[in-house]
């Protein structure tokens, strides 16, 4: 199983940004997520989705302003990020696991992390 995010970047506060996370072996069964962990700060849950229903989750402090959905590509999931704020500056990751927890000891594979940076 690999994973590989893209799309980070320096975006102005207000802005849209929107990461891609394309990766093999994704099940019915699996849960894609994202993830962010700012500099001294712990890895902190952001949206996922159940890949085979589509359900989606997400932290209290994205919701309404991101979406995670599927790409357009094959075994792509992308998160969509709107109204962005200088608190959203992290690293991104994708990650994929069973279940749609927000513990990131429950995801057992890991893409290599995008930076994102919202700053004027």
């Amino acid at each position: 199983v690999q994973l590989q995010a893209s799309g980070g970047g320096l975006v102005q506060p207000g802005g849209s940004l929107r990461l891609s996370c394309a990766a093999s072996g994704i099940l019915s069964s699996s849960v894609m997520a994202w993830f962010r962990q700012d500099s001294g700060k712990e890895r902190e849950f952001v949206a996922a989705m159940r890949w085979g229903r589509g359900s989606t989750y997400y932290a209290d402090s994205v919701k309404g302003r991101f979406t995670v959905s599927k790409g357009t590509a094959r075994n792509t999931v992308y998160l969509q990020m709107n109204s962005l704020k200088p608190d959203d500056t992290a690293t991104y990751f994708c990650a994929r696991g069973p279940s749609p927890d927000n513990n990131p000891r429950s995801y057992d594979y890991w893409g290599q992390g995008t930076q994102v940076t919202v700053s004027s």
